[in-house]
């Protein structure tokens, strides 16, 4: 019975996502208040439309990239770039909570090469929660909730078209085969948090049919955008403000799964919209109801 739980992507979904929830918290309170305390730093005023548009340009531009270029000549790049963005979202947690600037650039280096030589599964979910919480505790305090709730109405759009029409898996593959999946990897037994993507076994986390993959993948964006709204929130109505709108997230995620195992039976399924749903509800309650208290 334990060890069902303990291979449960329901549990890992939720742990991860609560770990996120807390690291973001952490890191967006430790951007909020050196913003504070240096107010000649000022933020750059972000239209509605950028995020939005960048957004799609990168879905665009990935997409051809992948149809156009052999894999085998991304592998490298895409190896390099995840490497960086792991060392960055590191070095972002780090200087804030480090005295010293220099051993926060060290660990971060270290942590990104570690990653290029020996992607891990437990190391590959443990650099990209650190980067998603450093992701959203940037953005959170650039964008203001309602630009954030805008931004996942739209994604959640585009999560269902895509998948609707199996393009997200299409991506899904082909990034798998570079080695560098943006997207968090639970596997049904114990012994596969150790696995090394680079490894031909890797190629089954999203192979075979429903219910006989040996992995489970919970996408970044299903984390990472949550997180953004949550220090959002949290710069503008406080602790408890982001507390509500990330438990109305995570029972939007759970929500997600409950989909997925009773009506689809295992297939893929577009997480977003209903976490968006759920997290426009809490940012209702923080809005209209906290506020009013």
């Amino acid at each position: 019975m334990k060890e069902k739980i303990a291979s449960n992507p329901v549990v890992w979904g939720c742990l991860i996502f609560i770990a996120g929830a807390a690291l973001a918290s952490y890191t967006g309170n430790r951007v909020i208040a050196y913003l504070t305390a240096n107010p000649q730093l000022t933020l750059p005023e972000v239209r509605t439309q950028t995020p939005v548009i960048y957004f799609f340009i990168a879905v665009i531009v990935v997409g051809l990239i992948l149809f156009l270029i052999p894999i085998a000549r991304l592998k490298l790049v895409f190896r390099i770039l995840f490497s960086v963005l792991w060392a960055w979202g590191l070095f972002v947690t780090l200087v804030l909570a480090l005295p010293s600037a220099i051993t926060a650039v060290v660990i971060a280096i270290a942590g990104g090469l570690f990653w290029f030589i020996s992607p891990r599964v437990w190391l590959h979910n443990l650099l990209l929660l650190i980067a998603l919480a450093s992701v959203g505790a940037v953005f959170g305090t650039m964008l203001s909730p309602w630009q954030i709730m805008i931004l996942l109405g739209v994604v959640s759009v585009y999560d269902v078209v895509a998948v609707r029409f199996g393009y997200m898996m299409w991506m899904a593959k082909k990034l798998s085969d570079t080695d560098s999946l943006p997207a968090f990897i639970i596997h049904k037994s114990g012994s596969g948090w150790n696995l090394n993507l680079k490894h031909k076994d890797a190629r089954k986390m999203i192979a075979g049919e429903a219910g006989e993959r040996e992995f489970s993948i919970l996408g970044g964006g299903d984390i990472g955008f949550p997180l953004i709204l949550m220090v959002s929130v949290l710069d503008e109505s406080g602790f408890a403000g982001s507390l509500i709108v990330a438990a109305f997230a995570l029972a939007g995620l759970i929500g997600a799964y409950a989909i997925q195992r009773l009506f689809l039976k295992g297939k893929p399924m577009p997480a977003l919209p209903p976490i968006a749903l759920a997290s426009l509800m809490g940012l209702l309650v923080v809005k209209f109801v906290m506020s009013q208290a």
